[in-house]
């Protein structure tokens, strides 16, 4: 079912040609952008106002980006909610959902059964697994890791930036992205930092500032968080 409103955009914006893909049983919404490269998979949905394999363009990172179309996969039964919008080269993975106003930078990587809220940015060539739940109003930094049954709780904050560089011809910018390992769960308004790792089945409390790599199994919660003992 397509909308006879959705509006399609076959060209990158060098004017190249890519194709649009759109197996049985999708839907696209009334004036949804689908771009081309795009591959819709059998029943996903697209909903109004979503915008799917948009190329970027601008300045990012270091370098200009031209505007270059790629691939962007939308797996069966994923559903991508009103006012998303998905850059090209994405991957979302079967039965994903994609929350309203949600920002999926370019090469973001989604993995099966996943839901993420709405008001998400997840920037990018971050890798997120099967089974996450990122609750809303979260930022996941660039090359961010979210490994398989990660829980992020709202307004979860993730910095990759050590130095502070931008637009600096002389100086390269020191970028460690955080990493969450297999079930890691970290409560609603933490914010951390760059080059963290948050061990397996670990939980962080609510308002936490997690400066340092928080063990396998720990329960850690304070400003900065300390470990208390073992989560339960």
């Amino acid at each position: 079912m397509i909308s006879r409103y959705a509006i399609f955009m076959p060209f990158d914006e060098l004017g190249m040609p890519r194709p649009v893909t759109i197996q049985a049983g999708a839907v696209v919404g009334p004036f949804a952008v689908v771009h081309g490269g795009a591959r819709i998979g059998e029943q996903a949905r697209i909903e109004e106002h979503a915008v799917v394999g948009k190329p970027e363009l601008g300045y990012a990172v270091g370098k200009l980006r031209p505007g270059t179309g790629a691939d962007t996969v939308i797996g069966p039964g994923v559903t991508v909610r009103s006012g998303a919008v998905v850059y090209a080269e994405v991957e979302i993975g079967v039965n994903s959902l994609i929350g309203h106003h949600t920002l999926l930078r370019t090469a973001v990587q989604v993995g099966a059964d996943t839901q993420l809220g709405h008001h998400l940015t997840v920037e990018r060539e971050t890798r997120i697994g099967r089974d996450v739940r990122c609750s809303p109003g979260s930022h996941i930094t660039s090359s961010t890791v979210l490994a398989d049954k990660v829980f992020l709780g709202a307004g979860v904050r993730t910095i990759n930036d050590k130095t502070l560089t931008w637009r600096d011809p002389s100086r390269e910018p020191v970028l460690m992205a955080p990493r969450f390992e297999a079930g890691a769960k970290v409560g609603s308004g933490c914010v951390v930092m760059a080059g963290v790792t948050v061990g397996e089945k670990a939980l962080v409390g609510a308002g936490s500032l997690v400066t340092r790599n928080i063990p396998a199994g720990a329960l850690a919660f304070g400003h900065p968080a300390r470990v208390h003992g073992e989560a339960s």
